[in-house]
């Protein structure tokens, strides 16, 4: 097939379809059954391209049809799903955010047949529903509502309540607070294949204590935002699964072994018939796996598969979107594809249903997400770097294992992003390194041939983005990137800002598009002299092996730090490098990190801003924490070891400090905290509290706009920009 140039327009439709479908919880791409299109939504209206050639465009849904009866305002598409026969459309609309993203709102049903527009739940209040999705049969919808199930027939409109207990604390078919952050888990009920039954999820939250948020400005009188938060050390939510029969409403309780407040189930689905579940289970630590088959009629169930870790089983690696959602079954429902650590490196493994494994990738790299398992040719995609952690390519293996193939052109080094179709014949790609993007193109699979060629975008920054390796004293060797200042002189000395995050959760030396570049700053940090860089320590999710990834165990706030510190210390020694203005900052985790910097390492770091940090990790919650770290009652000296108020005494240069006071993840507990501890300690700081924002701290008009102000006021004052000449004692 020939390469097809586009026109503008439509090559920004396809790269803005490409990049909300990957960006937006629960609006995945919707592939046409043959693989070769794909339903979207523009101007409003949903609908279908050829991927092959863009400019065949269908409308399937115009403004006309979204508009209820009674009402001159089409409804405004935010997601839709079709049904398995493409008959009928279900469209969110009218959402809410729930903590991150908004996955309660409206949902309508338009009916390609009948050519009808019907509200589902319209007894429910407004935007209550949440995670709606058709039968297999698409006769009927389920949804949750104030943490009940319902069904509903699409003809008739009969909603019939399959839980009765839901309660702000008594959660079904969806999760609390803590699973949703850590696991990534939001919907939490799944149809069987004959429409039949609803398996789900009941979380009992009845237990965990209430934080108690402040808000002190939106009313005369303040008010208190409970949010029902497991801190470290206690308790998480009991977790149970039941499967519900749609038609006598019948719930049975799975039987899974051991205490329901002592473990967690991230993944459930329906194995290869109706009457069976696939789970899996971990323990409180994180650090022992079991994958169980539960029987839907009679609830018993048995173990089929264990892993164990001597620090934690990771079950959010394997996918690309945060969405634990599916099962690769191969050979049937016989047989499923797995991702395990087991041997020091991230590798895939068949699995049958008997617990018995055969590893299909191996060799010394890790497998860093799963793109398409392509049975009916034999192959597997997926993404990995061998050489180079920085980057991230497509690769192709046989399903009975053997020698993996790059897929990604070996003329495009960087990073690359696949949404491969169902066919496995073509996928939506994109590409990019730190000085240019290419994006929404598509290619044939496996040749890699490009059929419709996207916009390329190249940086206007003049400063480019370097890539460099430091080893440390220790014996650690750490990736790196700088950004040099305009002009750069090497007989000159320049200031040095930092970008740290140093956890587990998060890269930050990757080679993309937009690395190097600071959102916080105003200007232009090149131009005003400054050298920018980040460095990689061990424990950050790079695919470097688990002994990289994992030896920062019980060490947070330590290894991390050290790891920074020590890398600090050999790039001081650079003739460029002015050792008298080195900052740091980071956010999140990064501004625990930065806070740790300053405060064990105060003679190398004289200015920092730490943005929304975990300032004592005994007050952050406990999937996240206990994790990496253990159990406090069982090795709390760790956690205050690595938490920055234990070494907040120790700060001696300038600390501006930022955080949201309505943070429901990083409580602004955390900030009073810090602060006590500093003034105890009579240690002078700058401190910027912004009301009732979250965690991203974007919300309210000029929000962002004054945080990267002061930000870039605060760095100029106490690292001032800029080149100076080498002292004679240096030369």
């Amino acid at each position: 097939m020939p390469i097809i140039k586009t026109s503008y327009l439509t090559l920004f439709f396809v790269v803005f379809i490409f990049y909300c479908a990957n960006a937006q919880f629960g609006q995945k791409t919707q592939w046409t059954k043959d693989g070769y299109g794909f339903y979207s939504i523009s101007g409003n209206e949903i609908v279908q391209r050829d991927v092959k050639d863009p400019s065949k465009q269908i409308t399937v849904l115009n403004n006309l049809m979204l508009t209820p009866t009674g009402s001159s305002i089409p409804l405004q598409v935010r997601r839709f799903q079709f049904s398995k026969d493409e008959n009928k459309i279900l469209i969110h609309t009218n959402t809410k955010k729930v903590w991150r993203y908004d996955t309660r709102g409206d949902y309508w049903v338009y009916d390609r047949t009948a050519k009808t527009l019907k509200k589902l739940g319209d007894s429910r209040p407004e935007s209550s529903l949440m995670f709606a999705k058709f039968s297999p049969d698409g006769t009927k919808a389920a949804y949750v509502s104030g943490h009940n199930l319902f069904t509903e027939e699409l003809s008739t409109g009969t909603i019939k309540q399959l839980t009765q207990d839901g309660t702000d604390r008594m959660i079904n078919g969806t999760f609390d607070w803590a699973y949703e952050e850590e696991f990534g888990c939001r919907d939490g009920f799944r149809w069987s294949a004959d429409g039949e039954k609803i398996a789900y999820w009941k979380i009992d939250a009845r237990s965990i204590r209430n934080y108690l948020m402040l808000n002190t400005t939106d009313s005369t009188y303040s008010f208190t935002i409970p949010v029902e938060y497991p801190k470290a050390g206690e308790d998480p939510s009991a977790c149970r699964l039941a499967v519900v029969d749609v038609n006598t409403g019948k719930s049975t309780l799975m039987n899974v072994p051991g205490d329901p407040i002592q473990h967690y189930i991230p993944r459930m689905e329906w194995s290869s018939n109706s009457n069976q579940l696939i789970i899996q289970q971990l323990n409180r630590k994180q650090n022992e796996s079991r994958i169980l088959l539960c029987n839907a009629t009679d609830g018993s169930s048995k173990v089929i598969y264990t892993e164990r870790d001597a620090a934690w089983i990771d079950i959010k690696s394997r996918w690309s979107a945060d969405d634990p959602t599916g099962w690769e079954w191969i050979n049937k429902g016989k047989e499923f594809i797995w991702v395990s650590e087991k041997d020091g490196w991230r590798h895939l493994y068949r699995v049958n249903l008997a617990g018995k494994e055969t590893l299909i990738t191996k060799g010394n790299f890790d497998v860093i997400t799963i793109s398409l398992i392509d049975e009916k040719a034999g192959y597997v995609y997926f993404m990995a770097s061998p050489d180079n952690a920085t980057q991230d390519y497509l690769y192709r293996i046989s399903l009975s294992g053997g020698k993996a193939t790059r897929i990604s052109p070996a003329s495009q080094s960087g990073t690359h992003k696949y949404d491969v179709s169902p066919n496995g014949k073509i996928s939506l790609h994109s590409f990019s390194n730190t000085s240019m993007s290419t994006t929404a193109q598509v290619v044939s699979l496996p040749e890699h041939r490009e059929l419709l060629s996207g916009n390329t975008t190249t940086s206007t920054n003049l400063a480019k983005t370097e890539f460099f390796k430091v080893k440390t004293v220790d014996g650690v060797e750490m990736d790196g990137w700088m950004v040099k200042p305009l002009n750069f002189d090497p007989k000159k000395k320049y200031p040095v800002l930092f970008y740290v995050y140093g956890e587990p959760a998060s890269q930050t030396v990757t080679d993309r598009f937009g690395t190097g570049l600071n959102r916080e700053y105003v200007g232009d940090m090149a131009a005003d002299g400054y050298i920018y860089m980040s460095i990689e320590n061990r424990g950050a999710p790079a695919p470097k092996g688990r002994e990289w990834r994992k030896s920062i165990y019980r060490k947070i706030g330590m290894q991390n730090i050290r790891d920074q510190a020590m890398a600090a210390k050999e790039i001081l020694k650079w003739p460029f490098v002015d050792a008298q203005r080195i900052a740091v900052w980071g956010w999140s985790g990064g501004g625990s990190s930065t806070l740790n910097l300053m405060f064990q390492y105060p003679d190398i770091y004289q200015t920092g801003i730490a943005v929304a940090a975990v300032g004592n990790q005994l007050m952050y919650d406990n999937i996240y924490q206990e994790r990496y770290m253990g159990l406090p009652q069982e090795n709390k000296e760790d956690f205050i070891n690595g938490s920055p108020i234990t070494h907040a005494k120790n700060l001696k240069g300038n600390l501006l400090y930022v955080h949201g006071t309505g943070d429901d993840n990083v409580h602004y507990q955390n900030a009073e905290m810090l602060i006590n501890e500093l003034v105890k300690n009579k240690k002078q700081f700058s401190l910027m509290s912004y009301p009732n924002r979250s965690h991203s701290i974007n919300e309210g008009d000029g929000t962002s706009e004054h945080l990267a102000e002061l930000f870039t006021r605060f760095l100029k004052e106490h690292c001032p920009p800029g080149a100076r000449a080498v002292s004679i004692e240096h030369l």
